[in-house]
C-alpha cells in the first residue's frame, strides 16, 4: 500500500531540517537507529504543522538525529502512514485512531492498526469556525444550506463534522483543502465559512480576523450536550476569550485529545529519548505553540485504548505515572 502522495502536495517534505546533527546528549546504542526520521502532520497553517515541525526540531537539536515534519491529510492518514511503514512518528486525534486500531479507517478500512503506538500527549484540539461578520453565522446550525471547508478530507474536522452535523440534522456543502487555502477561498468568498479541528489558536484563524471583520463560532449549549451523550470521543471545553482578538467571551464547545504516535517497529531506546526530549523541555514547546500547554506527563491519562510504546512505557514509569496494564505492549511487558 503506498499513500504517501495520494492527495496532492501531501507528499511534500517540507521541513526537512539541517544537513547535519549536532552533537548527541544522551549517549546509547544508536546502532538500530534510522538516519534521519520524519513526523507527520496536516496541512501547512493549521496547529499540527506547526507543533510537529516544532517538536522535530527539537528532537534534532537535543538528541542528535535528522528530524522533520511532512505535509499530510492529517490524522487518518498519519495514522495509516505510521502502520504500513511509511513514516516513523506522527501526530493523531483520539477519535480518528480510535477508528484505525478498530479497523475502521476512513483511509484503510479493514485494516487493523496494530503497530501504531502512543508515545506522548500533545493537546486538546477544539471544534471551531470562522466567517465573515456579517454572513450570518453565529453557530455551526448556521451552516445549514452553506458551502463550508472542513480542512483535508483525511483530517479530524473532515472526519467528525459531518457525524455531527448528521447527529444534529445540519445539511451543508462540504469543501475540502489546506487550511491555508480554505482560509484564502473565504477571503475570496468562494465558500461561506470554515469549519476547522486544531489546537487553540488556530493561526490561520488568527491571521483571518487580523484582515478583516471575522466571527468565530461554534456550538449551541444544548447541541454540545447532545454531541457529548453521542460520542464518547469528545467532551465540552471553553476556548478562552483572549484567545482570539474577535471573542469577547469564551467559546463553549468541543474538544478531542491529540497524541503523538509512533510505529511498534521504531528502536525502543529512540522513542524514550524523543518522549524524554518534549517533555523535559516545556518552555522550548511553549515557543512552538501555546497549544503546549498542555503538553504535559499527567495528561497520558487521556489515552484509553492506545497502547503506549515500550520507550513511552520506560520514560513515564521512571516518572512515577502509572500506565493500565492493558495499554502495556507485548513488547514492554518484560
Amino acid at each position: 500500500m503506498r499513500l504517501r502522495g495520494s492527495l496532492v502536495a501531501m507528499g511534500a517534505v517540507v521541513a526537512a531540517v539541517g544537513v547535519s546533527a549536532p552533537a548527541p546528549l544522551h549517549a546509547q546504542d544508536r546502532s538500530d537507529w534510522p538516519g534521519s526520521i520524519i513526523v507527520g502532520t496536516a496541512s501547512q497553517g493549521g496547529t499540527y504543522f506547526v507543533y510537529g515541525s516544532g517538536w522535530a526540531n527539537l528532537v534534532q537539536d537535543v538528541v542528535g538525529i535528522n528530524a522533520g515534519a511532512e505535509v499530510t491529510g492529517g490524522p487518518v492518514q498519519n495514522a495509516t502512514l505510521v502502520q504500513t511503514g511509511q513514516m516513523q512518528f506522527g501526530q493523531v486525534t483520539m477519535g480518528p485512531a480510535y477508528d484505525a486500531w478498530t479497523g475502521e479507517s476512513s483511509l484503510a478500512p479493514g485494516l487493523k492498526h496494530d503497530k501504531v503506538r502512543a508515545i506522548f500527549p500533545m493537546y486538546q484540539t477544539s471544534f471551531h469556525g470562522i466567517a465573515p461578520a456579517g454572513a450570518g453565522v453565529g453557530t455551526m446550525r448556521d451552516l445549514a444550506g452553506k458551502t463550508v471547508g472542513f480542512g483535508p478530507a483525511t483530517g479530524t474536522a473532515a472526519t467528525m463534522y459531518p457525524r455531527f452535523f448528521s447527529t444534529l440534522g445540519v445539511d451543508s456543502e462540504a469543501r475540502h483543502g489546506g487550511a491555508a487555502d480554505l482560509t484564502g477561498q473565504l477571503q475570496d468568498g468562494l465558500i461561506d465559512a470554515f469549519a476547522f479541528a486544531a489546537g487553540i489558536p488556530i493561526p490561520v484563524f488568527s491571521q483571518f480576523e487580523a484582515q478583516q471583520a471575522a466571527s468565530i463560532f461554534a456550538f449551541t449549549p444544548d447541541d454540545i450536550d447532545t454531541l457529548v451523550a453521542a460520542f464518547p470521543s469528545v467532551s465540552a471545553f471553553d476556548i478562552p476569550a483572549a484567545t482570539y482578538s474577535t471573542l469577547d467571551a469564551d467559546l463553549p464547545t468541543l474538544s478531542m485529545w491529540n497524541f503523538a504516535i509512533s510505529s511498534a517497529d521504531v528502536p525502543e531506546s529512540l522513542v524514550y529519548e524523543v518522549v524524554k526530549t518534549v517533555m523535559e523541555n516545556h518552555d522550548r514547546m511553549l515557543q512552538v505553540h501555546k497549544a503546549a500547554k498542555e503538553t504535559l506527563a499527567e495528561n497520558i491519562i487521556y489515552n484509553a485504548f492506545l497502547p503506549f510504546h515500550a520507550g513511552a512505557v520506560r520514560y513515564f514509569q521512571e516518572q512515577g505515572l502509572e500506565i493500565p496494564t492493558e495499554l502495556i505492549p507485548a513488547e514492554a511487558a518484560n
